[in-house]
């Protein structure tokens, strides 16, 4: 392994990687085969001559290069296509309209587009086929309000349960039952033509029901569920009073509950995962081997509080320091999932930023020699003072990004961090633990020049995380 390269060119090249992997038009041409008239897809066989017209409906952050892979697989069968996207297509034109739309909240864009979707996949008869590509953001791009709910309500609980520190399932479980179009209500305006989704998600397992709050898929909440949501983060008694309404009514009568799993309609719709958080976590290892590292995935699936998440992952990272220093070869650790913030200061940052923030945080506190050396685990009990004979130096970095290069309200994906950019912390006189309070990460790695910027990738498969030691 080649010493003169830095460890994050070594990172940059894996997470570069990881994203490369997930790119729509190479998930679509590998995951979408087509032989004259019969198309394979989602398990299934489809004779395109056997229907009367093809239709493609795509939204979310990879709905661009989706929608445009297939379109050149599907060719001059496909009838007619809307991609609802916050990012213009690379290729406009032909068959397919493109639909600008909001995020992360939704705008007036994002209703129109919902609006026009459902008009074309209610024009949709028994001998039609609908391609739907779905992917991650999708909730805020289609985006329409239940009846006696205005956007600007329906936008004043989403930011708040943000803010709160929701998950996706929570999230979804609210945003389900105050939307017009999600929770399968797409599905049934389509219905009785074929149905199907190709996905490339941003939720941990797959979930079908809360990627981008399935509009095409059966959703197993109700509207009592949505209730408990709100009222776990104090919004039920001081969020807009037609959203109470709405959901009490849901609870009365169930007149307008989302649809189940047992609707007869979901026997026309098939489902394909394209591609998910450890389909680019495999591309980030296959690079980190190409480079030399002995290297291992160790979930897809994380979730919970960034730093509560950050304080974990040290704590494993911190007890294998000791054992590392006899490998073979260095070590690339691999971890993805999507984290949380509970928002209650008044900085900048995101979940990415946050988690690398707090993992500086508790090295800074706890003393990283403590950390990464030759004689001692994480601090706790039956920890001991190492002598500086036991001691040995450890190259060590963290990195957290967002697959879709965007973390939280910033213009970054994320941040990495290594021993350097603590002594620029110190020597810049900042208060690491101060900027976390007030959830201004992304000013402290502005600052130190850590901040990872991509710009807007077109595909979104949660965050990946890279911890690299040698």
């Amino acid at each position: 392994m080649d010493e003169e390269v830095s460890l994050y060119d070594k990172a940059r090249s894996i997470y570069e990687a990881a994203i490369g992997t997930v790119l729509p038009g190479r998930l679509v041409t590998s995951g979408v085969i087509r032989d004259g008239a019969l198309l394979r897809a989602a398990g299934e066989t489809f004779n395109l001559d056997a229907f009367e017209n093809v239709y493609l409906i795509a939204f979310g952050k990879a709905s661009a290069g989706m929608a445009s892979a297939l379109a050149k697989v599907l060719g001059g069968r496909l009838a007619r296509g809307f991609v609802v996207s916050p990012e213009p297509p690379i290729e406009p034109g032909g068959r397919l309209e493109y639909l600008p739309a909001s995020h992360p909240l939704p705008g007036e864009d994002s209703v129109a587009a919902a609006k026009r979707i459902l008009a074309l996949a209610s024009g949709a008869g028994e001998k039609d086929l609908v391609f739907v590509c779905i992917s991650g953001g999708g909730s805020a791009l289609l985006c329409l309000p239940a009846g006696g709910i205005t956007l600007d309500e329906k936008k004043s609980v989403t930011r708040d349960l943000l803010r709160a520190g929701a998950d996706i399932r929570e999230m979804n479980a609210v945003r389900k039952h105050l939307s017009g179009i999600k929770g399968g209500r797409l599905a049934k305006a389509a219905h009785p033509a074929t149905i199907v989704n190709l996905v490339i998600s941003d939720v941990a397992g797959d979930d079908l029901g809360n990627i981008a709050s399935g509009p095409t898929h059966w959703d197993s909440s109700t509207f009592g569920d949505a209730r408990r949501v709100l009222e776990k983060y104090g919004l039920w008694k001081r969020g807009p009073r037609s959203v109470r309404d709405l959901i009490a009514k849901g609870i009365q009568d169930g007149s307008a509950e989302t649809l189940k799993s047992s609707d007869p309609i979901f026997e026309k719709v098939h489902n394909a995962i394209l591609g998910n958080n450890l389909t680019a976590l495999c591309g980030a290892r296959r690079e980190a081997e190409r480079l030399g590292f002995e290297t291992f995935i160790l979930t897809s699936e994380d979730g919970g509080e960034a730093r509560r998440a950050a304080r974990d992952y040290l704590a494993f990272v911190a007890s294998l320091a000791c054992p590392l220093e006899a490998a073979p070869r260095p070590v690339c650790l691999l971890a993805g999932g999507e984290l949380t913030v509970t928002v209650k200061g008044k900085g900048r940052g995101g979940r990415n930023t946050e988690f690398v923030l707090a993992s500086l945080v508790e090295m800074e506190e706890e003393g990283v020699d403590r950390l990464f050396c030759s004689s001692c685990a994480f601090p706790g009990e039956g920890w001991r003072e190492a002598r500086p004979a036991d001691r040995r130096s450890l190259e060590w970095l963290t990195l957290s990004i967002g697959t879709d290069g965007i973390d939280g309200p910033t213009d970054a994906a994320g941040a990495w961090a290594d021993a350097a950019t603590l002594e620029r912390i110190r020597t810049l006189g900042l208060d690491a633990r101060k900027f976390l309070e007030d959830n201004d990460s992304y000013s402290v790695f502005h600052k130190t020049g850590n901040l990872v910027v991509t710009g807007p990738t077109g595909t979104n498969v949660c965050d990946i995380r890279v911890f690299l030691i040698r």
